[in-house]
């Protein structure tokens, strides 16, 4: 199949855009490749060091020039279900790398938040940011130089593309991402949302409430829902990250142990010296990243990758912006509806064919590059395949060509909308993006007047006093990466869903982030340039009517520009103390506009 002529044109387009930084990018990375194997460089001594508490066998296969040192970065912490079990990886990698004659060592943890706790709380003014301080700690884990190759174990929403970044910047050597899988299904999520939208209503209370979250989180892995964390999952397969269809298999099986124990088998495959050599700064090109919009927009993914993306392909020399993710959502249909676009989650979308599925339905129609490096090698065709254990050896076939249920997944020729999951907003308001998958087509255009809060707990405030009980747009401001770290306001969606049950024609416009489960209320989202960096919705006033057209991609407000320019700007609130909040100043202050991936480590992005 000849690639989709959209398709083809963004990816000249971004290709010639990123030209000069690409070019920079490789020009380093293979000037690291050419200083040799990490041990070569390493003294007597330093080398000692590196294994002084290693093993007897391990120090003995050190001793040889020639033998592989894989790299282990992991995320684990037992607070978050999906990491919980990466405890065991790391003695699973070092028996595979043993039995190829290599050694494997715990390179370096990093820091690993859960959004699920901190939502609505001040700790998540730190979760945009550590993302960035996950890329030096993977930064200051492989900076040994002692390593031919590295294994990434990391799942949720900031880990996966801070892992990415940091590893990008050792893009000479071979980098697989090692994920842990999702839990099994708990409650429906049906039935949790309906909860949710009587405790919001004051009609359950809190016990019932916790009853019933315990019962969806309720076992190790992944959470279940299409949020970011499956995002980033979905989006290795796609760029060629993972071992092919190993994104989805549930924690603590047989099968999942051995696609951890093959990770460091293949990373000795490919390291330097190999005629497979695959260093992650093949993999991670113009092409990979198109293909990660692909599947994002196919699967209706998380909208915080309109930020981790774009960072994530800004360490790889790769220029991208909110353009490329509309034009691509243009030709490119949604095929999946996983909750919160569906009712359905991550594992009935596996059963149904799952990656296999989506990546073959791409590539048949186009919408996809083929000719691409990944870890696996050659094409990304190789990840329309999924792993088997067979005779207890692990295997490779084809995944299905049909989809096994059309209520979750369905083909190209059949989709559920012939447009992607993601929409570019513009006009007087600034630019935007909003999840639209999840959005009833009537509920995608609002014009209403404003009722502008400084900060969520207002609304939140708002809503308890009975005030909300009408047509409004909620501008929630000042919630951008300078001016607080741009939390998410997740906590927002369960009141402006039970209002807009009731019948208001509601919707809210931020600087802020929502989640990767944004749900059935129209969003702009990502608003920039924010309000603390002279955006206009620090102009803003109650009552102004703005308009926010999914459809068309309009976000005005009708207020005069001459009177609306004359208006005095309201004051940045100042920035939050305690929870660590002060410690990370510096970093609001480097942060990029939120277009550019609203990140403090690229020094010429603000």
């Amino acid at each position: 199949m000849s690639l989709h002529p959209v398709t083809a044109a963004v990816t000249e387009r971004i290709v010639e855009r990123s030209r000069e930084a690409r070019t920079d990018y490789l020009a380093r990375m293979e000037a690291a490749r050419h200083q040799g194997p990490g041990r070569a460089k390493l003294s007597c001594a330093n080398w000692a060091h590196a294994f002084a508490a290693s093993p007897d066998e391990d120090k003995q296969r050190m001793r040889n020039p020639t033998a592989p040192n894989v790299a282990i970065v992991s995320a684990y912490n037992d607070m978050l279900s999906a990491h919980q079990p990466l405890e065991r990886f790391p003695d699973l990698i070092k028996a595979g790398a043993e039995e190829v004659g290599a050694t494997a060592q715990f390179a370096g943890g990093v820091p690993a938040m859960c959004d699920g706790v901190t939502q609505g709380r001040p700790g998540m003014e730190l979760s945009l940011f550590s993302r960035d301080v996950i890329a030096m700690s993977t930064a200051v884990a492989l900076t040994h130089d002692a390593f031919d190759a590295a294994l990434l174990l990391g799942i949720c929403d900031k880990i996966v593309p801070g892992l990415t970044i940091g590893a990008l910047a050792f893009g000479h050597l071979p980098v697989i991402f090692v994920p842990g899988g999702p839990m099994s299904s708990g409650l429906s999520n049906a039935e949790k949302a309906r909860v949710r939208g009587l405790f919001a209503e004051g009609k359950a209370t809190r016990d019932e409430l916790l009853d019933v979250e315990m019962k969806s989180y309720h076992g190790p892995g992944t959470c279940t829902f299409y949020g970011t964390a499956n995002s980033n999952q979905m989006m290795m397969e796609m760029m060629g990250l993972h071992l092919p269809g190993s994104a989805f298999i549930h924690p603590n099986t047989p099968l999942r142990d051995a696609l951890v124990a093959h990770a460091p088998k293949r990373a000795v495959e490919i390291a330097q010296g190999t005629n497979a050599y695959t260093p992650m700064a093949a993999v991670v090109d113009a092409k990979a990243i198109v293909n990660a919009l692909a599947g994002l927009l196919a699967t209706g993914g998380s909208t915080n990758h309109t930020l981790h993306l774009v960072a994530m392909a800004r360490a790889a020399g790769v220029l991208i912006d909110w353009s490329d993710f509309d034009e691509l959502s243009g030709v490119t249909p949604l095929l999946a509806r996983v909750y919160p676009n569906g009712s359905e989650d991550v594992n009935a979308f596996h059963a149904a064919g799952g990656m296999a599925f989506v990546v073959r339905e791409l590539l048949d129609a186009g919408l996809a590059h083929d000719d691409v490096t990944t870890v696996a090698g050659p094409g990304l065709r190789r990840y329309q395949q999924e792993p088997f254990l067979e005779h207890g050896e692990l295997v490779w076939r084809d995944g299905t060509a049909q989809s096994l249920n059309p209520d979750i997944l369905r083909p190209v020729s059949d989709p559920f909308q012939p447009e992607g999951g993601l929409r570019l907003l513009k006009g007087g308001l600034g630019r935007a993006v909003i999840k639209t998958s999840a959005v009833k087509p009537e509920n995608l255009v609002v014009e209403a007047p404003a009722l502008v809060f400084d900060d969520q707990d207002d609304l939140l405030a708002a809503h308890k006093r009975g005030e909300l009980n009408r047509d409004f747009i909620a501008v929630v401001r000042f919630q951008g990466p300078r001016a607080n770290g741009m939390p998410e306001l997740h906590s927002l969606t369960p009141v402006l869903g039970v209002l807009q049950d009731k019948g208001f024609k509601v919707a809210l416009v931020t600087d802020g982030r929502m989640s990767g489960a944004s749900g059935k209320v129209a969003a702009a989202i990502h608003v920039t340039p924010e309000a603390a960096m002279g955006g206009v919705l620090a102009n803003v006033r109650d009552g102004d009517v703005i308009r926010l057209n999914g459809h068309t991609g309009e976000l005005e407000i009708l207020v005069d520009p001459p009177e609306l320019s004359a208006r005095a700007a309201a004051p940045t609130p100042p920035a939050g103390f305690g929870y660590g909040r002060e410690l990370f100043g510096w970093m609001r202050r480097a942060a990029g506009p939120a277009e550019a991936g609203a990140c403090a480590l690229f020094g010429d992005a603000a």
